[in-house]
């Protein structure tokens, strides 16, 4: 017996965390699914402790002896931000050009939220499904097959 994927042959699908993308293309049709690996990137983003270099800063309360200490900038948290801000700006451009015309993104839910809050609205309107899911480690079948569920539920 064969199972409805429901996913439409040339879908995008973009599947990221805060520090790794990939891309994959159904290749298949939406009886049977077939996720093709289109390209993949990774960033080198060192945990918040690694990035900081000093004790927090402090200032003055004013007048008085007592001082304040300034919360240290979460460099990881901003590098997660941009890169989700420049996989906004690659999918942009691919659709810019025609690339692709339906796009389901799997993301964890912190990069899904700042994806979101990044992407153009010619891409959004392109969006067929949003997973909030870590799935950038699985195999490309278990990808398919919880897909394939997802895109039942929807």
């Amino acid at each position: 017996m064969t199972r409805k994927s429901g996913l439409p042959q040339g879908t995008w699908v973009v599947i990221l965390d805060g520090e790794k993308v990939l891309y994959l293309v159904n290749q298949g049709d939406d009886i049977d699914m077939n996720l093709v690996v289109r390209g993949k990137e990774e960033q080198n983003n060192p945990q918040a402790q690694d990035w900081a270099a000093n004790r927090p800063g402090r200032f003055n309360d004013g007048p008085s002896v007592q001082r304040s200490s300034v919360q240290d900038t979460d460099w990881h948290e901003l590098e997660k931000e941009r890169f989700a801000k420049d996989v906004a700006d690659q999918l942009y451009q691919d659709a810019h050009k025609g690339r692709f015309d339906k796009l389901v993104i799997i993301a964890s839910r912190p990069a899904l939220s700042e994806l979101r809050k990044e992407l153009h609205p010619e891409v959004a309107s392109r969006v067929i499904l949003d997973v909030p899911k870590v799935l950038t480690n699985h195999p490309i079948d278990e990808i398919e097959t919880l897909l394939s569920h997802d895109m039942e539920q929807s």
